[in-house]
């Protein structure tokens, strides 16, 4: 078994949608306290191809919320903290939606990260980013469901968000995509699993409920949730990392203001008392707080 201080520290990644919100500033605001946390990215779900109030709000193609405007906005309130839109559809590979994280990257100083859609074999938007960035190009963030679209993340991604629900199926999924990974030309440890959960710590610092919390997720109808209060999830945190199970997680919180205030102030404050999560930021960009190197050309796909 490998231990956490010879893996190095947890990664910890959070969302910050704030469904039927359409306000910059209420974003912001969870963004800056991400960062406070330590976290090493959020993620913002773009909806500006979907219905909604915020049209014009940012360069997107439509309604809704532009995730990249947001996300850039965030950038004047923010130092060191990760940016990555979820940008999903036609958008996601067009032209402008490339040009806009690019952007994003450039202005961040190398912070912004971008989903790339592994639904296929052969992603089609992987060019890398132009421009110049102190990280190279953008961190790519994939989100693996099954097993054709994990192939795609073990080849393409350097980050991959994994929807497990158990320890065993945790080291699972990462076992296979580091597998797939080294087949495919690249080298293991340039690729982080963080295992992707739906948080409610509306229990506060009570114990777990049966099988949520000490006993791990439950499957819900919005994907693996956790439920239970901010010491639990801690230890869960902790005993998945220390296992070898993942790389860290990808929190989604129930009730957004609520749960990250939690998770920043309780959980991860709990991690940080117990030595098991950084209490600053050693680098500037998304890369640096990943562990992953620089991209030596800018290549899509493959080795780097």
């Amino acid at each position: 078994m490998t231990s956490s201080s010879r893996r190095g520290l947890p990664h910890l990644a959070a969302a910050v949608d704030l469904p039927g919100e359409y306000e910059f500033g209420a974003h912001v605001e969870l963004i800056r306290l991400a960062e406070r946390g330590g976290l090493d990215f959020v993620t913002l779900d773009d909806t500006s191809t979907g219905a909604g109030p915020g049209a014009g709000v940012g360069p997107g193609p439509g309604p809704g919320l532009d995730a990249v405007a947001v996300l850039s906005r965030a950038v004047a309130d923010t130092r060191r903290v990760g940016l990555v839109p979820m940008v999903t559809g036609p958008y996601a590979g067009s032209a402008d939606g490339e040009a806009a994280v690019a952007h994003l990257d450039r202005v961040s100083r190398g912070r912004a990260g971008r989903r790339i859609d592994v639904s296929g074999r052969e992603p089609s938007h992987l060019a890398a980013l132009t421009g110049p960035s102190p990280q190279g190009h953008a961190v790519r963030v994939a989100d693996a469901i099954d097993g054709p679209a994990r192939l795609a993340a073990a080849r393409y991604a350097d980050v991959v968000l994994a929807r497990v629900t158990s320890r065993a199926q945790a080291r699972s999924v990462r076992d296979q995509l580091r597998a797939d990974a080294a087949e495919s030309g690249r080298e293991p440890d340039s690729l982080r699993v963080l295992a992707a959960l739906s948080i409610d710590l509306g229990d506060g610092e009570h114990a777990a409920e049966p099988g949520h919390g000490g006993g791990g997720p439950r499957r819900s109808a919005r994907g693996p949730l956790y439920r239970g209060g901010p010491v639990d999830l801690a230890d869960l945190i902790a005993s998945w990392h220390r296992d070898g199970a993942v790389d860290g997680f990808h929190l989604i919180p129930v009730e957004p203001r609520r749960d990250l205030e939690r998770l920043v102030n309780g959980t991860v404050a709990l991690l940080q008392h117990r030595g098991l999560f950084r209490t600053f930021y050693p680098g500037g960009t998304l890369r640096e707080h990943l562990g992953l190197a620089r991209p030596v050309g800018q290549i899509a796909g493959g080795r780097t």
